[in-house]
């Protein structure tokens, strides 16, 4: 909940909070150092209440009017049709699709068609084309294509959850292009972060999950009105998951190789789309 007033405790604010109730507007009243302090739900239009609080104390009669909130602002996965999270759909159709085709690595000829650049494996070595020599060739799908390609079961389960989860809300809220421009931003910047310390053999689209909550997550802490919602301590979740990778703990655990690189520019590349996620502004 968001305080919306600031007034002194003898002040009677029953006949105002009277009508809040009656319009079912969530609110709380909270005794603090001599102050009562209104609280209403993040649905609600918190400036109107403020109007409402100077019409009341001017005179106004509360009778004559009515109070909007904003509880159609909120996302609610639940309601999700397949046309409104179409790109959600979407990134998740293309994970599986590629990932078959690689037969989860094991096709070298997809593999190759696939990763950000072409390889080739001689004898017991790997020998790849340069990331100028990929642009020159004009080949720039590569640049994102890492990021359908997956290598277990539990890796496609485990990220596309998390795409599930973060990518509906995102185009929910803000729209289909709303949400490939944080993909391409973060999966290209993950891709090319990944390439420069380990070549082309990678994928997944752990970059582009990270890159979403960080987003999301810097989001509802910077904006008041429009939400994603999701739980702050998921930053403190990703922030010990890259702690454990780059320590070599999870790859230890037998979770195999781990694009930490990816990780880390994925997530700050999240942080940095914020200014331009806002240029698309809620729905």
């Amino acid at each position: 909940m968001i305080p919306v007033l600031d007034v002194p405790l003898d002040e009677d604010l029953a006949p105002f909070t009277a009508l809040l109730w009656e319009h079912e507007v969530p609110h709380r009243v909270l005794e603090k150092e001599g102050r009562q302090i209104l609280l209403v739900s993040q649905t609600v239009d918190a400036e109107q209440v403020r109007t409402l609080y100077r019409f009341w104390r001017d005179g106004g009669d509360l009778d004559a009017v009515e109070i909007r909130t904003n509880r159609k602002r909120r996302v609610v996965p639940s309601m999700a049709t397949p046309l409104r999270i179409r790109m959600t759909l979407a990134l998740i159709g293309l994970s599986f699709l590629c990932t078959l085709l690689i037969g989860f690595g094991g096709s070298e000829q997809w593999m190759a068609l696939l990763t950000l650049t072409d390889f080739r494996i001689v004898g017991e070595g790997i020998r790849y084309d340069s990331l100028e020599a990929m642009l020159a060739s004009g080949q720039w799908w590569r640049l994102i294509t890492p990021i359908f390609l997956h290598f277990s079961v539990l890796h496609i389960l485990f990220n596309l959850l998390w795409v599930w989860v973060v990518g509906q809300r995102i185009e929910l809220l803000q729209g289909s292009w709303a949400l490939l421009g944080v993909v391409l931003f973060s999966g290209i910047a993950s891709n090319v972060a990944q390439y420069l310390i380990s070549g082309p053999m990678f994928g997944g689209m752990s970059g582009v999950v990270f890159g979403l909550l960080g987003y999301t997550w810097l989001w509802d802490r910077l904006e008041s009105r429009y939400r994603f919602n999701l739980p702050p301590a998921l930053m403190g979740l990703m922030v010990l998951w890259l702690a454990l990778g780059f320590t070599g703990v999870l790859e230890g655990a037998g979770l195999g190789a781990i694009a930490n690189t990816a990780h880390l520019v994925g997530l700050l590349a999240g942080l940095a789309w914020w200014p331009l996620g806002r240029l698309f502004g809620p729905r």
